[in-house]
């Protein structure tokens, strides 16, 4: 089985679990035989792996006879209940009124449009990709679309998988441009990033990528509800396949320092967004810290709550016992995990969650928010409404006192951790990759 995978991060350039769950799955697919070409934005010279074929879409010639082809397809993808006319406007395609002031000032500088715009070059085309998420991400999600469909058509292999909605324009030109079948994997919906206060272009593109797949791979049974109820997917088209974790993982012991070893140590570890939960997790450490104050809390992670955060924890006078140690990265993370008694995931709206795993790799109990995939398969992990700080505040510290608590939690959750093999999910991928592509 030839898979052509398309993804926005892999290590060792990763922002979050999307990065993770890609490696861990890859590596499990390779050592079952597939061979796979991983086509990123853009990779760097250590970012090699010896089991797959990781190619950089930045810097790929697109022939202009290529180009029309894309284009066309580009138009049968999107022409339902739609007319195209064509206007003499500075506006890329699908750019929301929002964002327009934006756009014209992204057109106006000249240094900006040189490094990442199209580059003509005889009849081929040429585009440089940031491969980042930062303001222009919807540009580069479109030149990416036009760099994999090049590649599509040059490659030989007899699926289409994409992770997550940066990916899916890509996916759809190669399908109809190939006629190879489309697995589209979804880790997490817009609704889970922004709550009600969604991104409709994106939501649109997740929608119209949900039409045109032929299989959707959900990371839990919550992100397959998500997917059926709000976005109006069939249910036999959407197959769960958890994520899991690499045993190799924590091959490594770390000393905790003398000088906190009195301490006792809860880390949240993820991006510092709406979406997991922090401010629910520093009021519940506010609880704690009335009734241990010898706890110390940990948040590891960047995003754009981080500075009301700092703010709040100076209103609540627990900045003395609260943490902020920023983005964590490779051995940083086992450290963090390594030293901590407690794991917390308090996530408004989590579709899997690989962390708590990671945690649990180095004997750390976790305490999971309900709302979140991976207490589908964390059976005996603690768990509590992310909104019931009053009733995490209570778990945590009854984990904290209770070192017996603690280590039947351990105890336990190994048990679970036996089935959660990143092989597992390889033989449930392959066998939708044969069933998808008529077992060829």
């Amino acid at each position: 089985m030839r898979v052509l995978m398309l993804g926005w991060e892999f290590p060792p350039h990763i922002s979050g679990g999307l990065g993770t769950a890609c490696y861990g799955m890859t590596q499990a697919l390779s050592k079952k035989g597939a061979e796979i070409i991983f086509v990123l934005p853009r990779i760097s010279a250590d970012g090699q792996n010896n089991f797959l074929r990781l190619e950089s879409a930045s810097g790929t010639q697109v022939s202009e006879a290529v180009n029309k082809r894309v284009m066309m397809a580009r138009q049968d993808i999107w022409q339902d209940n739609v007319r195209f006319i064509t206007v003499d406007s500075p506006i890329f395609p699908y750019v929301t009124p929002e964002t327009y002031s934006d756009v014209l000032h992204w057109i106006s500088n000249s240094t900006h449009i040189t490094h990442s715009s199209i580059i003509q070059n005889g009849e081929t085309f040429t585009y440089h990709l940031h491969g980042g998420y930062g303001p222009d991400l919807l540009n580069e999600v479109w030149q990416f679309s036009s760099l994999v469909a090049a590649i599509a058509l040059r490659e030989s292999y007899d699926v289409i998988h994409v992770h997550d909605w940066m990916t899916y324009p890509a996916g759809m030109l190669a399908k109809i441009l190939t006629g190879k079948p489309l697995v589209l994997h979804i880790h997490a919906t817009e609704y889970d990033r922004s709550g009600e206060n969604i991104n409709h272009h994106i939501a649109g593109i997740e929608r119209a990528g949900f039409m045109a797949a032929d299989v959707i791979v959900a990371v839990s049974e919550l992100t397959r509800k998500t997917v059926v109820n709000n976005y109006g997917v069939a249910p036999d088209k959407v197959k769960v396949v958890y994520n899991a974790v690499a045993r190799q993982e924590a091959a490594r012991y770390y000393m905790i320092p003398q000088r906190i070893r009195h301490e006792k140590r809860v880390l949240f570890l993820g991006r510092v967004t709406f979406q997991k939960g922090p401010e629910y997790f520093m009021e519940a450490a506010r609880l704690v810290l009335d009734r241990i104050p010898n706890a110390r809390f940990i948040m590891a992670g960047s995003g754009d709550m981080l500075p009301q955060l700092i703010r709040r924890a100076g209103q609540l006078r627990i900045g003395r016992r609260f943490h902020f140690s920023g983005f964590l990265r490779g051995e940083e993370v086992d450290r963090a995990f390594a030293i901590s008694d407690l794991y917390v995931m308090p996530s408004v709206s989590e579709p899997f969650g690989i962390t708590p795993l990671e945690a649990m790799l180095y004997d750390v109990p976790v305490l999971l928010s309900r709302q979140s995939g991976v207490s589908e398969v964390l059976r005996h992990a603690l768990k509590a409404d992310f909104w019931d700080t009053r009733d995490m505040a209570d778990k945590i510290c009854a984990v904290l006192r209770y070192p017996r608590l603690s280590e039947e939690m351990v105890k336990n959750c190994k048990e679970e951790m036996r089935s959660i093999r990143w092989e597992n999910a390889a033989d449930q991928l392959l066998s939708i990759y044969h069933n998808v592509s008529g077992g060829h």
